[in-house]
């Protein structure tokens, strides 16, 4: 019998990160029957970072909003590197909007290392963004189900993840700061990043263990036709179970105010 892989946090992350794993627009393509792309935040400009639009799971419409990365640099440097800016989370929040008007639920694919930080986003109001995102997340009145599929780091991945359900890839992370961020500021020494990541219980597991997430979706698989139809499943089951929640918006405030209480128990996808 083959012996059992043994991985690190640090090692979650490094597979978070790697560049050959599916970003948002693969999931978009395997999950959705069709699927068209809005864009603009109807203020200032298109954010590429930030993918949004309507699309048909199975025969359940749904408005999903995505963080994309790209696979290689001509695609990554397109994309900003999966770091968001005002323009795509109030792009984001103009569709959640939209969904709620037409009764569509909302699907929020994450993976980003944190909001782009430059000097332009801090000027168009960066945190505002993120923080209007979160407060209105928090009343929508359509299910809202939010998957980490890399990277979940800082306020870049809270922006889409004040959710009904978060669901955990196995290999992501969610977590307030990089390890090589914290190990920094605690030791002066980004070189223990592995060290950092150990303490800040920021792996799948450990979210679901503090009710930050509901669902850990095994990577067996991963990218393949059967892997998409084996998430598509149990997002239509979901969405039907939200959707039959006569207090919808309660349970989501019981949901974030029970964090760090008890684990959830959920199983696994």
């Amino acid at each position: 019998m083959a012996k059992k892989e043994t991985l690190t946090p640090y090692d979650r992350v490094r597979k978070a990160r790697d560049a050959r794993r599916p970003t948002s627009l693969d999931y978009i393509g395997g999950l959705l029957d069709s699927f068209i792309e809005l864009h603009g935040d109807r203020r200032y400009a298109d954010d590429p970072a930030i993918i949004g639009g309507i699309g048909f799971l199975g025969d359940q419409p749904v408005t999903v909003v995505a963080i994309e990365k790209g696979h290689n640099l001509k695609e990554r440097k397109l994309r900003n590197f999966g770091g968001p800016k005002p323009e795509g989370y109030r792009k984001a929040l103009r569709l959640m909007k939209q969904a709620e008007k037409f009764g569509r639920p909302v699907i929020c694919l994450i993976d980003t290392a944190g909001a782009f930080c430059g000097i332009g986003a801090e000027e168009r109001g960066q945190g505002l963004a993120i923080a209007e995102n979160m407060m209105e997340m928090s009343t929508l009145s359509v299910p809202i189900i939010s998957v980490l599929i890399g990277e979940g780091g800082s306020g870049g991945a809270l922006g889409l993840g004040l959710a009904d359900r978060v669901w955990m890839l196995q290999n992501s992370y969610y977590s307030a700061i990089s390890p090589e961020g914290c190990a920094s500021i605690l030791w002066k020494d980004a070189k223990r990043a592995d060290q950092a990541a150990a303490n800040l219980r920021l792996t799948a597991e450990d979210a679901r263990d503090l009710g930050v997430a509901d669902r850990i979706i095994l990577e067996r698989e991963l990218g393949s036709d059967k892997f998409y139809a084996r998430m598509k499943r149990a997002l239509l089951e979901e969405i039907k179970r939200l959707e039959a929640d006569p207090d919808l918006l309660n349970h989501r405030y019981m949901r974030f105010r029970g964090i760090g209480q008890q684990a959830q128990g959920k199983k696994n996808i």
